[in-house]
């Protein structure tokens, strides 16, 4: 195998997969909840996003499906994006779309459990209890 062959085959997207889900990760666990802090109560979409993190910290969750949440998540973390955040009535919508896409897609995995743990973490009350 050549130089020029194994330069081309380490440039492959397929390689870099496990690098990029690895800064993904590192993005959303060191930004997620300090981001839901500040907007939570902004978006309606806050108790999905929050299912979505529960979901990647599943042991039990395979990695295809961490990948696509981590995507989504670190794309709403990162204050760079198609629309930013600060505009009014518009800042979210990307966000909201990039997240309901990829949760459409990984769904299945979404268990009870994590949904559970996202309302509670908000600070929201069990889904089965009347609000009082």
């Amino acid at each position: 195998m050549s130089q020029r062959d194994i330069e081309t085959e380490l440039e492959s997207p397929a390689l870099n997969l496990p690098a990029v889900v690895a800064r993904n990760e590192r993005t959303v666990r060191e930004g997620f909840w300090r981001k839901m802090a500040r907007v939570a109560g902004k978006i309606p979409f806050a108790e999905d996003a929050a299912a979505a993190w529960f979901c990647t910290r599943d042991h039990e969750t395979p990695l295809r499906v961490k990948a696509t949440l981590l995507a989504a998540l670190a794309y709403f973390v990162l204050p760079t994006d198609i629309i930013p955040d600060f505009i009014a009535g518009l800042g979210f919508t990307d966000d909201a779309s990039v997240l309901m896409a990829a949760i459409g897609l990984v769904s299945s995995h979404l268990k009870p459990t994590h949904r559970e743990a996202a309302r509670k973490a908000l600070g929201l009350p069990p889904k089965d209890k009347p609000i009082a």
